[in-house]
């Protein structure tokens, strides 16, 4: 059984996804670029530095689709994305914003094509297709979207096939030694994991999601284990190094 979105219909969620955060980057004020962000460790400035640069590599990649030698995500690897993304930051507020809007419109420009090469390679992971490339997009836009103002986008917020693909995808997270049984509230339950040690998770879809994501979730989630009230899992680093299901 597959759970992957139809083409069109996850071009259309990206397309919704980048015009929501444009209006969102267009109405920033300029004295919180300078504020940390929710995403701890990062400025305001550096999150936003952040979606240029992954607009223009996702860009990047899928202009060059399919081509003998795929180009990688960032220059310079991680450590090139770094540097690039606090030169970035440094820019006035202005600048950055105007900068920022520039590539997600090119970005945005270039979605359509993705549907006729939607299974020809790309150099985002190793043996990762068109398909790949843009529902990381997906999560990238989305999420931050959150990380820049979680009272005006919160997990609430997620489109329902956006929540239900995190709880797929996500389960990279999940450690070798834990079970976890999520039950979205009214939902089937999804186990992630197969080790010794198991709980139960209980909570909207789009809560859960977040808590995968490390990110807060608006209402209660509860867990348990062996029927009693227990602490959270522990749940490994951001699976940034790998190719996660779609």
């Amino acid at each position: 059984m597959t759970y992957e979105l139809p083409p069109g219909e996850l071009i259309k969620q990206v397309t919704s996804a980048l015009d929501e955060l444009q209006a969102q980057l267009a109405a920033l004020p300029d004295e919180v670029f300078a504020k940390p962000s929710s995403l701890p460790g990062w400025s305001t400035a550096q999150l936003v530095a952040h979606l240029h640069s992954l607009a223009q590599a996702a860009h990047r990649q899928f202009v060059h689709a399919g081509q003998a030698q795929l180009p990688q995500m960032y220059d310079g690897g991680t450590t090139g994305r770094t540097e690039a993304i606090n030169m970035v930051a440094l820019l006035r507020p202005e600048k950055l914003r105007e900068l920022v809007a520039a590539s997600l419109d090119e970005l945005r420009a270039v979605l359509p094509e993705a549907r006729e090469r939607w299974d020809e390679p790309v150099g985002y992971r190793p043996g990762a297709k068109v398909a790949d490339m843009m529902y990381a997009t997906w999560r990238e836009m989305l999420i931050h979207a959150t990380d820049l103002d979680a009272q005006l986008r919160p997990a609430a917020s997620w489109p329902q096939e956006f929540s239900e693909h995190l709880l797929r995808a996500l389960g990279a997270r999940v450690r070798p030694t834990d079970r976890i049984v999520l039950q979205p509230l009214g939902k089937k339950p999804l186990v992630l994991g197969d080790g010794p040690h198991s709980w139960v998770l209980e909570g909207t879809d789009f809560d859960l999601a977040a808590w995968l994501a490390g990110r807060p979730a608006g209402g209660v989630v509860r867990a348990t284990a062996a029927a009693d009230g227990a602490e959270f899992p522990t749940l490994l680093p951001w699976p940034s190094d790998r190719l996660l299901p779609r």
